[in-house]
């Protein structure tokens, strides 16, 4: 018996529906099971948000790409200045296994610009919806952040409720607010390789712009990596409230922080490199090789956390008030270097050293003073670059090494 012919309506569609199918098939790539990944987006500003948001005719704003997302999209935004009216908003979320990712293209050189958004800067004494805080503020869920530069903002990067994301080689600077904030039932977070300078608060005097601050919340599993967080007007680092929730700190610097940069009247900023909680909440952080130097107040500081914090190799020198100060705080300091603080360590009575400068005893001295590779241009990878910067003279196995 010979096949009826296919009806000329039936192959037409059949043929339109293999086109659409081949299309799909382009912009995608097969994952394991069989399943597909979203198609990258790409974000220009000579694009059109009525375009289809491909390499050659790429969108407009990094919002629009936002809003057509699904989890496994990667949004590519090629290089230059985004300066939307209303912050960019991460509100949906990927997946553990299909994270939505935002990255500068090709390494293409991409600022977020919030100095046309609301609260730049609040008035003297106002509060920020949170809604309105950060250039990127972001609820969602499985996010990729990569290679960005955030400045100008009510914060830079706000994370409320947020878990499970990944920010890379991100630059937050000169906002109007801590550079990185990260606040609420927050988990499982890495940053990454973060740059964080000139964050100022001139609603608040300078009372609370932070490099880095993860505040008022709990969560367990986050993680800085690599960072250098300078020239705020607070703090370089502040867990505030962070409650009960260790948070794991590694490779990170922290200088220069404190100073009223800004003829800010009624100055407030405290000037701590890194300030490890507060207001008797306990948490038991662990930091390891991490420099503090030429803040405005001191180095390492427990702040009132009465957790039991785990300080492992690292170095406090030339903060005008004490380099490590645990003295209300059950904390485990072990092979540290402080040299030339106004008070070198305070350990109160319930926290203990070992191995530590303090321990050894004699005089200090350093292979190099000279910041300039450590604070210069990173490495390709986005690591903070080697250097013999505030290693000990005569070899000890004591203090942070880069």
């Amino acid at each position: 018996m010979r096949p009826k012919p296919v009806p000329a309506t039936l192959s037409t569609g059949l043929s339109a529906l293999l086109a659409g199918f081949l299309v799909l098939s382009a912009g995608a790539t097969a994952e394991a099971g069989g399943q597909l990944q979203a198609t990258d987006l790409y974000v220009a500003t000579n694009g059109s948000d009525s375009n289809p948001g491909t390499l050659a005719a790429p969108l407009k704003t990094i919002q629009r790409a936002v809003d057509l997302a699904q989890a496994g999209t990667t949004i590519q935004v090629r290089g230059g200045t985004y300066a939307p009216s209303k912050n960019v908003q991460l509100l949906k979320s990927g997946t553990a296994s299909q994270p939505i990712t935002l990255r500068g293209y090709n390494n293409e050189r991409v600022v977020i610009d919030g100095e046309n958004m609301p609260y730049t800067p609040g008035a003297v004494g106002s509060s920020i919806p949170r809604a309105d805080r950060g250039a990127v503020h972001i609820e969602g869920e499985y996010w990729r952040l990569v290679g960005l530069e955030i400045a100008h903002g009510p914060y830079g990067v706000f994370g409320l409720d947020t878990s499970g994301n990944v920010f890379d080689r991100l630059v937050t600077r000169d906002n109007y607010e801590s550079g990185f904030h990260l606040q609420g039932a927050s988990s499982n977070n890495q940053i990454l390789n973060l740059d964080s300078y000139g964050n100022r608060d001139p609603r608040k005097n300078g009372e609370s712009a932070d490099g880095l601050a993860i505040k008022e919340g709990s969560g367990s599993g986050n993680v800085l990596r690599g960072a250098r967080l300078w020239n705020n007007a607070d703090d370089g680092l502040d867990f505030w409230m962070f409650d009960n929730s260790p948070i794991l700190v590694e490779n990170t610097l922290a200088w220069g922080n404190g100073f009223n940069r800004w003829n800010l009247p009624d100055y407030q900023g405290d000037g701590n490199g890194f300030k490890m909680g507060g207001n008797g909440v306990a948490a038991n952080h662990t930091v390891r090789n991490s420099m503090a130097w030429d803040n405005s107040a001191g180095g390492f500081v427990d702040n009132n956390n009465p957790g039991k914090m785990k300080i492992e190799r690292c170095t406090a020198w030339d903060n005008p008030k004490t380099g490590f100060n645990f003295d209300r705080s059950s904390s485990t300091l072990t092979k540290n270097l402080a040299v030339a603080n106004g008070t070198n360590v305070s350990l109160g009575s319930s926290s203990t050293g070992s191995g530590n400068s303090w321990n050894l005893g004699g005089t200090w001295s350093f292979v190099s003073t000279n910041a300039g590779t450590i604070t210069g241009p990173r490495a390709a990878d986005g690591s903070i670059p080697s250097s013999t910067f505030l290693r000990p003279g005569n070899g000890a196995d004591v203090g942070a090494r880069f």
